[in-house]
């Protein structure tokens, strides 16, 4: 019969917990950012947030909202003639 410590398999148990529970809250990649450039050609020559989101579907087979779109451009700070 093998020797079964209790305490020390809750104990065990409890660390994994914390390590799992545990996340990270630095910047996440968005998908986005594989469009980075033609998302910001499109806007600086006066693409509307609603055009870029047809783009992204219609040629890169990518639907998103438009409020991602507008949160996402308004993180990287990218402007452009509304």
């Amino acid at each position: 019969m093998t020797n079964f410590d209790l305490d020390k398999e809750v104990a065990e148990l409890k660390q994994d917990s914390k390590l799992r529970k545990k996340r990270s809250y630095s910047q996440r990649k968005s998908r986005l950012d594989k469009y980075y450039a033609e998302i910001e050609g499109l806007r600086q020559r006066g693409s509307t947030i609603a055009e870029i989101t047809r783009w992204l579907s219609k040629r890169k087979r990518f639907i998103v909202a438009e409020s991602t779109v507008h949160r996402w451009l308004k993180s990287k700070d990218i402007h452009g003639k509304i």
